[in-house]
């Protein structure tokens, strides 16, 4: 699998053992690729739904429930605080999210609910230290909250895109006006080929 990788815009002063410490909070793309991510079934629906109810611009995070047979269970929309790129910092924004839309699950054996996470965002769909660190604080999330951890998903002007799948398309976009609800405005799902293929023998159902 290819991944292209670009700077993140988040800048910060900081001290070494800071940057190590964010470093440490972060997951590099095989790592996710890695991870047993379950696929989504129509993530081009998810995303246009998402972008309908919540209208995101540049630097706001959507996260979303699903239950077990993908429909929307809750969600909740917000921009992160300004702040140095770091993994517990969006855990915590995502965790506070949650707790105010529904319920954990923690006194379940298994994880029946599913969270994925939509980051609108500026530059291309190429990985980000903040994509790293957004993958991280999702994991760590849906751990506390009795979730599995879902699909993590960029909108930038060029389209969207499911990272780690290389699914994606070009509308919705960020700059792209919402649609109604109940017509989502179609468009054609990028494939990985090779790459969906592995992901799909290690996805857990």
């Amino acid at each position: 699998m290819t991944f292209g990788f670009a700077p993140s815009a988040a800048t910060s002063v900081s001290t070494p053992a800071d940057s190590v410490s964010r470093l440490a909070r972060m997951l590099e793309p095989a790592e996710w690729a890695e991870a047993g991510i379950p696929l989504l079934r129509n993530p081009r629906e998810l995303v246009s739904g998402l972008h309908s109810r919540h209208r995101p611009t540049p630097s706001t995070a959507v996260v979303a429930v699903l239950d077990h047979e993908e429909r929307l269970a809750a969600s909740a929309s917000f921009a992160p605080r300004a702040a140095p790129v770091d993994g517990w910092e969006f855990r915590n924004a995502l965790l506070a999210h949650l707790r105010r839309v529904i319920p954990h699950d923690l006194r379940r054996r298994t994880p029946v609910r599913t969270a994925v996470l939509l980051y609108c965002r500026e530059g291309d769909e190429r990985w980000t230290e903040e994509d790293g660190a957004w993958m991280w604080g999702l994991r760590d999330a849906c751990t506390l909250h009795g979730l599995r951890c879902g699909a993590y998903i960029t909108l930038t002007r060029g389209g969207w895109q499911v990272l780690g799948e290389g699914r994606g398309g070009r509308r919705p976009n960020s700059e792209t006006p919402p649609a109604a609800l109940a017509d989502p405005e179609p468009s054609p799902v990028r494939s990985g080929g090779g790459a969906v293929e592995v992901l799909r023998r290690t996805a857990a159902r």
